[in-house]
């Protein structure tokens, strides 16, 4: 059977660009054994496959998968899910994942934002590097396969202003282009809000909650819409 795949780019600069790739897919189109299959052969960092609520419904039920694992959470998924369901005229307060539940809210100012659990987020490696410099230049082939890695350095660490890269080849990522649950990672792990451009200029805002959630939040546009048989 066909599948209906919508490809969405989250995280994305003000300006539209940037962004990382997510598949978008109704999950009652997909058999669950199906689901690993199809998202290794999409080959996106994530693809999120979502029980669409009837009309009227304050929440969503969402599974997450790698190319190569299903996830609890994950950030850019679930941001990308939400905007999702509000372009179709479903707009949701909460997104159940295996996880939990993520709270969800829509900013006067375009953006799409989830509340997660710090602890939610998988645990990553973090490299505080001298220089964007170093950011930019590091290579992912020196990050050992066993974990996500986090290379950073401050742009402008009074603004909280900062710039990353994830490279996360144990869940089949090389590099991944924003990734949310890392920032709620490093949020946590700073203890204040961030505004995260990680990869090639992709933008995360976070906030700190010091009773254990981070609110993540990135604007949302669609790319196209993929039929895979």
């Amino acid at each position: 059977m066909a599948v209906e795949v919508s490809v969405l780019r989250v995280f994305t600069s003000p300006e539209g660009e940037f962004g990382n790739p997510l598949g978008v897919v109704d999950a009652a189109t997909v058999d669950p054994a199906d689901r690993q299959r199809l998202a290794t052969e999409l080959g996106y960092s994530e693809t999120i496959f979502i029980d669409i609520p009837e009309p009227g419904a304050t929440t969503a039920r969402a599974h997450i998968f790698t190319p190569t694992t299903e996830l609890p959470f994950a950030g850019h998924p679930t941001v990308g899910a939400a905007w999702w369901l509000r372009d179709r005229g479903i707009p949701v307060r909460t997104l159940s994942v295996p996880a939990g539940l993520v709270q969800v809210e829509y900013t006067e100012d375009g953006l799409t934002a989830v509340s997660a659990r710090a602890e939610w987020a998988p645990e990553f490696a973090i490299y505080e590097l001298d220089s964007v410099a170093e950011v930019r230049d590091a290579d992912p082939s020196d990050y050992p396969d066993d974990t996500g890695h986090y290379v950073w350095a401050w742009t402008s660490a009074a603004d909280g202003a900062l710039r990353s890269r994830v490279f996360a080849p144990h869940v089949g990522i090389v590099e991944d282009e924003a990734t949310g649950a890392a920032a709620v990672r490093m949020t946590d792990y700073l203890s204040r809000d961030l505004h995260i451009t990680q990869g090639k200029g992709s933008e995360i805002h976070t906030w700190w909650d010091p009773q254990g959630w981070v609110k993540i939040a990135g604007r949302v546009t669609r790319d196209s819409d993929t039929v895979v048989e």
